[in-house]
């Protein structure tokens, strides 16, 4: 079973942050992988990442429209950093691109 991370985070905090947990949660489920999200919006970090939910990850994937906060905990993982935008409209497509990458 694939697991993988995710920090969600856009520039007003509000409804990219959330759509993208949505659709990254949905693509995930769809591949039959295990996906937890963390949403860093305008009321603060929600569904925070555990210690052992970011050691049992296989790939962790980021937002890159603002700055993630405790990227720190993600160093030695494979890190995607993606638009907020493709998160929101192409995460079965980000997904196929990191199966790719963990089947090498």
């Amino acid at each position: 079973m694939i697991n993988i991370i995710a920090v969600t985070a856009c520039p007003s905090g509000v409804a990219h942050t959330y759509m993208a947990a949505e659709s990254l949660e949905r693509a995930a489920k769809e591949k039959g992988w295990n996906c937890k999200v963390e949403t860093q919006g305008s009321i603060g970090i929600e569904n925070e990442l555990s210690a052992d939910d970011v050691s049992k990850a296989h790939f962790v994937i980021l937002t890159k429209d603002i700055g993630i906060k405790n990227e720190e905990r993600f160093k030695g993982k494979p890190i995607a950093k993606i638009a907020i935008s493709d998160a929101v409209k192409k995460a079965d497509v980000i997904l196929s691109k990191i199966e790719e990458h963990l089947n090498k």
